[in-house]
C-alpha cells in the first residue's frame, strides 16, 4: 500500500508533489504512522528527473513539519494540563506524575527535545508534552527546529545522492528508522515505567476517601 502511494506521488506534477509532501510532513506530528520520511526521500529522488528542487523541497517540508509541531505545542500549552485532571486520564497521569514530568523537562528538556525529534513515533509527542508542562517556546521550538533541519537535510541528501537507485535510498532510510525506532521503543518503555512508578506512588500517598 505504501509503495502504491509512493508511486502515485511520483506520477504527480511538480506543484502537487510539493503540496503532498508538505502535507505529509505536517501530518506526521498529528498521526505518526504517516510515511513522511520515505516520501521526502522520494521527492528528493525525483529531483534527478527535474520534477523537484531538493533544496526547496527540504526547506518547505521542514517549515511544514515545524509549523505543525509548534501548533501542537501551543495547543497543549493552552489546554493540555486540563486533559489530565479527570477520570482515567488523572489515574494515568496523576498530579505527582505531571509534576515529575515538569521537573524532568526543566532539567533535561532542551537536550531531550533535540534527541527525541530524531526518534520515529516519539518525535510527535515531544512538543505537546513540553506544552503541557509549560516550557517556554524558545526552549522547545529551537531544539525541535534544529533537529528537524538536520533530519530533513539527511533525507534530502540521501534521496539526491542515491537518486540512481531508489531501492538503495529507501533501504538506507528504512534501516535508519528501524534503528531509531528500536531506540524510541526502549525510550517509551522507560518513560511508561517511570510514569507508572510515580502513579503508583501517588496512589499510595493519597488517603482513601469514603462516603
Amino acid at each position: 500500500m505504501v509503495d502504491a502511494f509512493l508511486d502515485w506521488i511520483a506520477s504527480q506534477p511538480p506543484l502537487a508533489v510539493y503540496v503532498i509532501l508538505m502535507a505529509l510532513s505536517t501530518l506526521e506530528n498529528i498521526f505518526p504512522p504517516v510515511p513522511a520520511d520515505v516520501a521526502v526521500v522520494l521527492g528528493a529522488f525525483l529531483s534527478r528527473r527535474g520534477v523537484t528542487s531538493p533544496v526547496l523541497l527540504g526547506v518547505l517540508c521542514w517549515v511544514a513539519n515545524l509549523t505543525s509541531a509548534a501548533g501542537m505545542y501551543f495547543y497543549a500549552r493552552s489546554h493540555g494540563r486540563r486533559f489530565f485532571e479527570r477520570g482515567w486520564r488523572r489515574r494515568l497521569m496523576p498530579p505527582s506524575a505531571v509534576e515529575a514530568l515538569e521537573q524532568a523537562y526543566a532539567k533535561h528538556g532542551v537536550l531531550g527535545i533535540f534527541v527525541s525529534r530524531f526518534l520515529p513515533g516519539v518525535r510527535a509527542a515531544v512538543t505537546p508534552f513540553a506544552g503541557v508542562v509549560g516550557m517556554k517556546p524558545v526552549k522547545v521550538l529551537l531544539p525541535a527546529a534544529t533537529a528537524s533541519a538536520i533530519w530533513y537535510t539527511f533525507l534530502v541528501v540521501v534521496g539526491t545522492i542515491l537518486a540512481r537507485n531508489w531501492e538503495t535510498a529507501r533501504g538506507l532510510v528504512d534501516n535508519a528508522n528501524r534503528v531509531l525506532g528500536l531506540i524510541a521503543l526502549a525510550s517509551t518503555a522507560a518513560i511508561v515505567w517511570w510514569l507508572w512508578r510515580h502513579s503508583k506512588k501517588s496512589r499510595r500517598q493519597s488517603p482513601d476517601v469514603e462516603g
